[in-house]
């Protein structure tokens, strides 16, 4: 890490300065989830497949619905299964120490930051939570947890009668939906944090971006929004070269190559020897 980036981290735990870490895939990645745009993504619906960007929509929840939830329902577990890792715990770390000067926007819906330690009012989880659902008719706002009953579901079991009983709203009797943001939907304040978001992004001093690529809009806005800041610091942290490390260098940031495992507690450890 170059003397230049430690010294700037060091001088921000006097100030009074705000600081927002932006979180994607490849956080998550590290704990052995995996991003489903690889083979184990496709999803077989009687004889055809589907790719996640096909599963993922509204559009085929509406004409598959039983087979959307199997899909959730069998990435749910794989997210219950994983344990948080450094990276996580090293964000954990950083909200402990700078409290309410402290906001994560995550891209993931795996609950991983959470069950780290992040606190749910400091985490916009901007692409919804897997663990949770809400009606698919709006009949409310209200989000509730998957049923337990859906716990440890294996990649081709079938929904039962019984079961799918439970994915229907108790007010309206219509269908639960998982609560993601789906391919073919927009950003919302109510599910989304969208509002809440970007005014987070326009007044944060220094942006940590960790463990994702750019390639979707409201991760683009934030990092956007912050570098429009007088003397904003964005740090990109990743394995590859990225829109987010391009723009950070751009504005005079910083681009550290590396896992987020890796960086991130050296991050965490600069923060606390200041």
């Amino acid at each position: 890490m170059e003397t230049s980036l430690e010294n700037l981290l060091k001088a921000f735990v006097a100030s009074e300065k705000r600081i927002t870490v932006l979180t994607g895939a490849g956080i998550s990645a590290e704990s052995g989830i995996p991003t489903f745009r690889g083979p184990e993504g496709y999803w077989t619906i009687g004889s055809d497949a589907y790719h996640p960007q096909e599963m993922a929509t509204q559009r085929m929840f509406l004409k598959a619905p039983m087979a959307v939830w199997q899909w959730y329902l069998y990435r749910r577990s794989v997210c219950a299964h994983a344990e948080p890792n450094p990276g996580h715990r090293a964000v954990t770390g950083m909200e402990r120490l700078f409290g309410d000067r402290f906001r994560l926007v995550t891209q993931n819906v795996d609950n991983l930051h959470l069950r780290a330690g992040n606190t749910p009012e400091r985490t916009f989880q901007i692409h919804g939570n897997i663990f949770l659902m809400r009606c698919a008719e709006e009949c409310t706002d209200a989000l509730t947890p998957v049923p337990a009953a859906f716990d440890d579901w294996s990649r081709d079991r079938e929904i039962s009668s019984d079961e799918a009983r439970l994915l229907r709203c108790p007010r309206c009797g219509g269908l639960f939906r998982p609560h993601v943001l789906w391919f073919d939907e927009v950003y919302n304040e109510p599910f989304y944090r969208l509002t809440t978001t970007l005014e987070t992004a326009r007044q944060t001093d220094l942006l940590i971006v960790a463990g994702t690529s750019g390639f979707t809009n409201l991760p683009n806005k934030v990092a956007w929004e912050v570098s429009r800041r007088y003397k904003a610091v964005i740090v990109d942290v990743n394995t590859d070269r990225n829109p987010f490390a391009a723009l950070a260098v751009r504005q005079e940031g910083f681009a550290v190559t590396g896992t987020c495992g890796q960086i991130l507690p050296e991050i965490l450890a600069l923060f606390q020897a200041a």
